[in-house]
């Protein structure tokens, strides 16, 4: 009875800790988005300089997340994981120490390697810890609400530290937070492996790699350089030929990187498309929603937390609420709804939103927005887990967590890129029509979207500035006009993209029931084939 007690306490400690470093990880994909702003002032960085502070942190996270499950079922789950959050802690500790913009996004580059080494064996660990399938079902419900509410604390907790700080606050917190984790995981987390059977997939992890980060790079550089550009082509074909070869390497692997074979049951791809879509439009509510409050709305830290509470109560409540009622077949209908509220929040809020807007005014709409993210947040991680049997259910929560990370990653991508275009041709086509000179024009376009800082190298005498003075309001309102254009325009391919996966599921839910199957649900003998 005692030793029982003994493991129950040791299992409880170490589930916080999991929690812990599940939320340290997670966390981080939204934090900075609130402080965007403060490091474009402080640090003159252009808008594609912010794209790469979101996107460098999710897209190595991404690239070597389910590499990193194997590194811990070969090496030592225990060993990998302190060691990702040693990682994850220094590339803290480098960003929040950096000078400029560049040493910034090679932190999070870092920051990124820790995450995608430390967050897979969050899952390995639970199933260790918990052999029996009714603890380790709860065990798994508490891991899935705790990604999603790490998610939705971001920007509050980032609005709060740069209420009394700065953005370094906000890096300052991970490396404090990430000592606090390593120390509470040396302590607590009990060892394990299972190195039989398990090899390290290089091949499958650098095709992936390549896939991703070469159209990742296309879309933010394309903006700039043109898509026509010789060098993006390259990029985009880049990108496509190694999908190709990962695609073909991971169906000869017997211990690939993904197991591509899972993704022939709707319920499987169903759900990894879900979380694409979902953290696409989460991306599009928390960069560049915030950004737009801080630029044209005028919002403080302050305010910007207070704005995102109603959105992360809501996620925090419907991802309790799914935790009671999910069961394997209810999770495509739950899938639904939760994009079908999610889609809707998006569009409501894009008829909403002006520059005076008010935190109570956006309350409603970014609650019924962050009702529907929870529910998709839980259920989707709940569902893949339910297809495949324990031994996999490591890589089938890294794979769609893979695909959260991918969906923010081409949402920052894809959209920064339309937003960014909207604001330059918006503030060129104002200014030629302003006849103001080209060297002025450059001028101003640099010091807009630097935030007031000045190009190096183009000089504009104080005589000009004094002569050009009556103009700065009718510059302003436009660069205002350009950026609510381009946020618009997001915001409306974000909703859409999480209709259209509410009509996919719905379809995918409507023939399953007419063949009546039990929602693509994976028979033993079919399981037992992957493992």
């Amino acid at each position: 009875m005692l030793k029982n007690l003994a493991r129950n306490t040791t299992g409880r400690y170490s589930l916080v800790v999991l929690c812990t470093i599940l939320f340290l990880t997670f966390l981080d994909n939204t934090i900075v988005a609130i402080v965007l702003s403060n490091v474009q002032s402080t640090l003159a960085a252009g808008v594609e300089d912010l794209q790469w502070v979101v996107d460098a942190y999710m897209l190595v996270f991404a690239v070597f997340m389910l590499s990193g499950g194997t590194l811990g079922d070969v090496w030592g789950r225990k060993k990998v994981m302190l060691g990702g959050v040693g990682l994850f802690t220094i590339g803290s500790l480098i960003a929040m120490l950096a000078s400029n913009v560049d040493v910034l996004i090679a932190g999070r580059v870092v920051m990124g390697l820790g995450a995608a080494a430390s967050e897979p064996g969050t899952l390995s660990m639970i199933r260790h810890l918990y052999p029996k399938s009714h603890e380790r079902a709860k065990a798994l419900g508490i891991w899935s609400a705790v990604s999603g509410i790490a998610l939705a604390f971001g920007p509050i907790l980032g609005g709060i530290i740069i209420g009394f700080s700065s953005w370094r606050g906000v890096f300052a917190f991970s490396v404090g937070f990430g000592i606090l984790a390593l120390i509470s995981g040396w302590v607590f987390l009990p060892e394990s492996l299972d190195s039989k059977g398990r090899h390290f997939d290089i091949l499958g992890l650098l095709t992936g790699g390549i896939a991703v980060s070469s159209s990742t790079i296309a879309v933010i550089l394309g903006e700039n350089r043109g898509y026509h550009n010789t060098f993006i082509i390259a990029l985009f074909a880049l990108s496509v030929l190694a999908l190709i070869v990962f695609i073909l390497i991971e169906k000869k692997k017997t211990d690939p990187v993904l197991l591509l074979k899972f993704f022939k049951f709707p319920q499987f791809s169903i759900a990894n498309c879900v979380a694409f879509t979902v953290n696409f439009g989460i991306f599009a509510v928390f960069f560049f929603v915030a950004l737009y409050l801080q630029f044209i709305a005028g919002f403080s830290g302050y305010q910007i937390a207070v704005s995102f509470i109603s959105m992360t109560a809501a996620i925090v409540v419907s991802s309790l609420i799914v935790g009671r009622v999910y069961s394997f077949k209810r999770s495509i209908p739950l899938i639904i709804v939760g994009t079908a509220l999610s889609s809707t929040g998006i569009f409501l809020l894009n008829v909403i939103i002006r520059p005076g807007i008010t935190a109570l005014d956006l309350a409603w709409v970014l609650a019924l927005a962050g009702f529907g993210f929870g529910i998709c947040l839980v259920s989707m991680t709940s569902s893949v887990l339910g297809v495949v049997t324990p031994k996999r259910s490591g890589m089938a929560a890294s794979t769609v967590n893979t695909f959260r990370e991918l969906g923010g990653v081409f949402g920052v991508a894809v959209l920064g890129s339309v937003v960014n275009a909207q604001l330059t041709s918006g503030l060129v086509g104002r200014l030629r029509d302003l006849n103001l000179p080209t060297n002025f024009q450059s001028f101003v376009i640099y010091a807009i979207t630097h935030g007031g800082h000045t190009p190096k190298g183009l000089h504009v005498s104080v005589a000009e500035l004094v002569k050009h003075a009556s103009v700065v309001d009718q510059v302003t309102q436009a660069a205002y006009s350009a950026f609510g254009r381009g946020l618009t325009i997001a915001l409306n391919i974000s909703g859409s993209l999480l209709a259209l996966t509410t009509i996919l599921s719905f379809v995918v839910y409507v023939l399953n029931k007419r063949k009546n199957s039990t929602l693509s649900k994976v028979s033993i003998n079919d399981l037992e084939q992957f493992t």
